[in-house]
């Protein structure tokens, strides 16, 4: 019986092949696997969480009126390089049952030299105008939120409005919101 030269062949092609294939997956677990290569900058780190908002007791005695302890509160946080402290102190100062208005203007003050664009501040200084008669001030108040507040207006703008309507309608004398 005679066979072809493929057929002798096979055995050995596939013998050959066998070892080529073996080798491989051989020098394959050699070695360990390649993975795309990272960045050399370290990945950045996670932002740190939130601070608790220090103000937030304080915030809470305001909304309670709970005029006292708010302004004890405040003293305790004495944090005068804030914005938002020295806008709660002038805000506290002014709502009490004996409001000291000097006081809360320098803080509303300092509240808006700190930061220009302070909305609230604005609002509650232009309040405390009105509460003093002084109706240009409360005036430039509100041109400030306007201008601030844009086209669309903001909640400060429109309450302030809504004081400065008050007044007016008063015979210029303040009238506290009822809300």
């Amino acid at each position: 019986m005679t066979t072809s030269p493929s057929a002798r062949l096979l055995p050995t092609l596939s013998a050959t092949l066998l070892a080529l294939l073996l080798t491989q997956a051989a020098h394959a677990a050699d070695h360990p696997p390649v993975f795309p290569a990272r960045s050399a900058t370290p990945a950045a780190a996670p932002a740190p969480a939130p601070a608790a908002d220090k103000l937030a007791q304080a915030r809470y005695l305001t909304r309670s009126l709970q005029w006292p302890a708010a302004l004890d509160e405040l003293r305790r946080i004495n944090d005068t390089g804030s914005a938002d402290w020295n806008n709660l102190m002038g805000y506290t100062l002014r709502n009490s049952k004996a409001p000291d208005l000097a006081a809360a203007e320098r803080h509303y003050d300092e509240a808006l030299r700190i930061d220009p664009r302070h909305r609230n501040a604005l609002e509650y200084s232009g309040e405390l105008y009105l509460m003093k008669g002084e109706l240009d001030k409360a005036q430039a108040r509100l041109a400030t939120l306007g201008s601030e507040c844009g086209a669309s207006g903001c909640q400060q703008q429109a309450q302030l409005q809504a004081a400065i309507e008050r007044y007016r309608a008063a015979g210029n004398k303040y009238v506290p919101s009822n809300w």
